[in-house]
């Protein structure tokens, strides 16, 4: 299998740590391709007509992307029970909040980085960490006690998230008024599946 990816991106990362995770990294080819916005690379448009990363190539089956469509067949590949069904829809909601801060902070960088500097939109950008502030409030007020317990895709998710905004946005200082967030993360970091991923090592 080959996975095509680019950059720091807390989607692949993802991906990376669920394949540390489940024991399966050194089946998969890592392929660095072009993912921008607006001129992606044709070898990634050849995987994933949306030409976003990441993306799974299998020799014997179609190619698979989304991050979450990754994930979920890496986990039930290595039986790796990442997705327990005796709470399969906490962990899919935790792992699609956790999508949704990377997807706000990744917007944020584009917006910043690919637009005209005389069409940036302050507002749009403000927007745009709104969702994730909104995000990282609610992990800290209702989902502690799911990140306390054993370990699943939602965990893998939120610390992928996390790490990422410590990398492109560390001037906004998410951790202040989440103190139980924050000392999760620092635990959490210190796994060898979240080292050997780490964007700025």
């Amino acid at each position: 299998m080959k996975l095509l990816q680019a950059g720091p991106s807390p989607f692949v990362r993802k991906v990376l740590v669920t394949l540390h995770e489940t024991g399966q990294i050194d089946q998969v080819e890592q392929v660095q391709v072009a993912a921008s916005p607006v001129a992606p690379d044709p070898a990634l448009i050849a995987a994933n007509p949306v030409g976003k990363i990441p993306a799974l190539v299998r020799p014997d089956g179609p190619t698979l992307y989304d991050s979450r469509v990754i994930c979920r067949f890496l986990d039930a590949r290595a039986e790796g029970g990442l997705y327990p069904e005796s709470r399969v829809w906490d962990t899919l909601v935790l792992e699609a909040t956790a999508d949704g801060i990377m997807d706000a902070a990744v917007l944020i960088v584009y917006e910043e980085r690919f637009r005209a500097r005389e069409m940036v939109s302050m507002d749009w950008i403000e927007g745009q960490w709104g969702k994730a502030a909104r995000a990282l409030d609610a992990l800290e007020t209702r989902w502690m006690s799911h990140l306390a317990g054993r370990m699943d895709m939602g965990h893998i998710a939120v610390a992928c998230a996390l790490g990422y905004l410590d990398f492109r946005h560390d001037a906004r200082k998410w951790r202040i008024g989440r103190p139980a967030l924050a000392a999760w993360f620092e635990a959490f970091a210190e796994r060898d599946s979240m080292k050997a991923t780490d964007p700025t090592s």
